[in-house]
């Protein structure tokens, strides 16, 4: 059978706060500037702009596999934690009945997950009525023997750094973004609801669905997917046009799998605050030129250069706009960029301890046993 079968113990490593000194350093941006994973290394970075950070992440990396997951919730955090402490749960429990890592088996740990976050809002709704407006985009990667799964919901992002023939990198986007400004989005949904002339609207300049929202796959978000987790209409942000007869936006991810190649060097996941201010080739420009040690942090700096850019001001006076206004100039942005080296494939990888935050559940013979977990939420990092 199939070493699917975890032991998972999870262990949380504290980032550091952006220190260079001087007036050099950003008091909302954290990192990890590098870890060992099953084939390569890893560098992690986010940067908080909103009152209370929205996003999530997490490497769950063991000898042999490889976990990574950035959760961009909106509306509040409540989803995006929900599925860091859920999801990669759920997919040990797959993976173990199955035995082996799949296509179908990361589906699944999906849809138990938004099952999961739906009941809990069942529970909690009536103390807290706006749980149900609370959703997050989540993008997956999974290495496993040899092979590279993605999966996505929502507008985060995942983009690979490949060789060249000329020795130059090359961006490959690995995922579709599930936002209603795509045109592709915009016919799927208008081909699924033909009678509801109101499914996508075009609102101060930007497509949203039902004119609320813009991505159009999500865990959460169950007001817009069962008409029994209603918001009350007096709210003007959640008012629906007409009740909800059906699902408007989908918890089932787009998946891609490729057995990972020579002139794969790394891949990037990223929230779509990075993808606002960064092309897919700035980004893998940056990485391949740059040292591996302190990448994501790196990026996370130069999208924040040029959303100051944007703004007319240096990223300096930027630096100086607190929490919660700063989502005037920019989004919560998380970065994991993930390298791969092709010749630890099949090699036991060693991946030193840190101290245990988390839990242990012995299920049997691992490929995850001594995991390394790191958790990129702000009340881990802060």
């Amino acid at each position: 059978m199939a070493a699917a079968c975890w032991r998972p113990v999870r262990r949380y490593a504290r980032m550091s706060k952006d220190e260079e000194g001087g007036d050099n350093d950003d008091a909302l941006l954290w990192s990890r500037d590098i870890g060992r994973h099953s084939v390569g290394e890893y560098s992690i970075a986010v940067v908080q702009a909103n009152e209370n950070l929205e996003d999530h992440s997490q490497v769950e990396a063991g000898p042999h596999a490889t976990f990574v997951g950035v959760y961009d919730g909106h509306g509040g955090a409540d989803a995006s934690r929900f599925i860091s402490n859920h999801l990669f749960l759920h997919l040990m429990r797959l993976a173990r009945e199955n035995g082996t890592i799949s296509e179908d088996v990361l589906k699944g740990a999906f849809l138990a997950t938004e099952d999961g976050f739906l009941a809990h809002v069942r529970r909690t709704r009536q103390i807290k009525p706006l749980v149900a407006a609370i959703g997050s985009c989540c993008l997956v990667g999974v290495i496993w023997r040899g092979t590279l799964y993605v999966a996505n919901l929502g507008d985060s992002r995942a983009v690979m750094g490949c060789l060249g023939r000329s020795n130059n990198i090359i961006a490959e986007q690995l995922t579709s973004d599930h936002n209603a400004s795509m045109e592709e989005v915009r016919q799927e949904l208008r081909s699924m609801h033909p009678d509801d002339s109101h499914i996508v609207i075009l609102k101060h300049g930007v497509w949203r669905i039902k004119g609320i929202i813009q991505v159009s796959r999500s865990i959460g978000d169950a007001y817009l997917k069962k008409p029994e987790f209603t918001i009350d209409p007096s709210i003007p942000r959640f008012r629906l046009s007409e009740p909800l007869r059906r699902p408007v936006l989908s918890a089932e991810p787009s998946i891609y799998s490729r057995v990972l190649r020579a002139q794969d060097k790394f891949f990037i996941l990223a929230s779509d605050g990075l993808w606002e201010h960064l092309t897919n080739q700035q980004a893998v420009d940056i990485v391949y030129n740059y040292p591996r040690a302190g990448i994501a942090r790196r990026l996370v700096r130069t999208a924040l250069q040029e959303a100051a850019r944007k703004r007319e001001m240096r990223y300096a006076d930027l630096k100086k706009v607190d929490k919660g206004i700063r989502r005037f100039f920019h989004d919560d942005i998380t970065v994991v960029v993930v390298f791969i080296d092709l010749d630890m494939v099949g090699s036991s990888v060693d991946i030193p301890e840190l101290s245990v935050r988390g839990f242990v559940d012995a299920v049997g013979p691992s490929n995850f046993s001594d995991i390394e977990g790191i958790n990129g939420n702000a009340s881990l990092v802060a």
